[in-house]
């Protein structure tokens, strides 16, 4: 099984700034974790979503919520050391934007869109629920038994889907809580397992492994599925790193080259902290007048490096190199 500590650490400490790797993978996994509850957009439209106050776009804004929430649990995580209940719960309240909580009525069921047939009946009623997610943390926090943290984390996220805790985006969370939990244990320093394509190339087997193991017990499978996403998932995400570091040199290399009296570090970072970039982050970032950042900006555009758009009443800055590079890294891989 693949090390994440050891695949990740020697490429990931070569990058400037971390963010841009974080961010290149999270929007990703934000986008195709939503795809598989058919909440379905594309980069244009997140790239919009992200840059513009008030963009109107409902499952591209439902995606950037997805992002905010695995942001927002990665860095309750690493602040308190654990993942508990209250902090699921938080994580779910920002992928609906709203604070519906545990749910507390009975009457839900998991059927076949296609036939309509009953898979499973989740557990019924709020006290039900909230004793069985207090037994899924203690077996999150406690390590006691000895096994192996990715085969519990195969356990764990069976069991959060079956409790099935909330009224909607309950994949969306466990998806989140399979990241934070390889980051609680220590296996990734950031949220970078990119795992939701994998899930949606296996999405048939996914349902049919989870259900095998409430009907007939088969784990063995189940867990062998997971450990396969998991490593197949660290490989790729590797093959990401390593093509956006490279990108990141390449453009510093053109950069120097081409306008020697704009290349900072600083500036660097900026580019590629995300896939667009606006003239008040240039004047705060670099610590310059909004006159200069204009400059800088239209020099940059002019020599090929950025692309404009407005969008509202401010204009926005495209990293054209890093938004294609991101939105197609995959597609080479699973043509």
């Amino acid at each position: 099984m693949t090390c994440l500590r050891c695949q990740y650490l020697p490429y990931g400490d070569t990058i400037p700034n971390k963010h841009i790797l974080i961010n290149a993978v999270i929007i990703n996994e934000a986008k195709d974790s939503s795809a598989i509850e058919n909440i379905i957009t594309t980069h244009d439209e997140l790239f919009k979503a992200m840059s513009q106050t008030g963009y109107k776009n409902p499952a591209a804004k439902e995606v950037v919520n997805y992002r905010t929430a695995l942001w927002h649990g990665y860095e309750q995580v690493k602040e308190r050391g654990m993942l508990i209940t209250n902090m699921i719960v938080d994580i779910q309240a920002h992928i609906e934007n709203n604070r519906a909580g545990i749910r507390k009525l009975p009457g839900t069921v998991l059927m076949n869109e296609t036939t309509g047939e009953t898979i499973y009946t989740p557990p019924g009623g709020e006290q039900e629920i909230l004793s069985l997610m207090a037994n899924l943390e203690k077996y999150i926090n406690e390590d006691f038994d000895g096994i192996d943290p990715l085969i519990k984390l195969a356990a764990i996220h069976y069991q959060f889907e079956n409790i099935h805790p909330f009224y909607d985006g309950n994949g969306r969370t466990g998806r989140i809580v399979n990241v934070l939990y390889l980051v609680l244990k220590e296996l990734l320093d950031s949220p970078i397992l990119y795992l939701s394509r994998y899930l949606i190339r296996n999405k048939t087997a996914y349902y049919r492994l989870l259900q095998a193991v409430r009907t007939k017990e088969n784990w063995e499978d189940w867990i062998v599925y997971i450990l396969t996403g998991i490593e197949e998932t660290a490989e790729e995400t590797l093959q990401l790193l390593k093509r956006i570091n490279a990108e990141v040199d390449l453009m510093t290399a053109d950069i120097k080259e081409k306008l020697p009296k704009l290349y900072s570090r600083e500036l660097i970072d900026l580019l590629f902290y995300e896939f667009y970039t606006k003239i008040q982050y240039i004047e705060e970032g670099l610590g310059i007048s909004r006159r200069t950042a204009v400059n800088y900006l239209n020099a940059l555009e002019n020599k090929g490096f950025l692309v404009s758009e407005k969008l509202g009443k401010e204009r926005i800055y495209q990293n054209k190199r890093l938004y294609d590079l991101v939105s197609g890294i995959y597609i080479e891989f699973f043509l």
